[in-house]
């Protein structure tokens, strides 16, 4: 099968797996018309997709908590500026339909 990038591959990962295994692979690349080396690269790239995706979550969901801890306490800024923007919300009457 022709190569699919124009990436040069370069470096190699070997490892050791139950003959079992990898006939069934193999077999079900070949039924699948790809190469095994082509899957196996992909389930790579899906995985640190993945990762990447959970670390940036984690993140986010870290700085979201911190926000909110932070427009909680009486002693930051970030509360000022939270009751400044619920006495706005209140005095313009703007808010009344967002209010539950």
């Amino acid at each position: 099968m022709p190569r699919t990038t124009q990436h040069p591959k370069d470096a190699t990962f070997n490892f050791r797996i139950d003959p079992a295994l990898k006939t069934a692979f193999t077999a079900a690349t070949e039924a699948d018309d790809k190469p095994a080396a082509q899957v196996l690269r992909d389930f790579m790239r899906a995985y640190v997709k993945q990762r990447q995706r959970r670390a940036y979550e984690a993140e986010a969901r870290r700085q979201s908590l911190a926000g909110a801890a932070a427009a909680r306490d009486p002693s930051t800024d970030d509360f000022v500026s939270l009751q400044e923007f619920v006495a706005q919300l209140d005095e313009d009457h703007f808010g009344d339909e967002w209010k539950a």
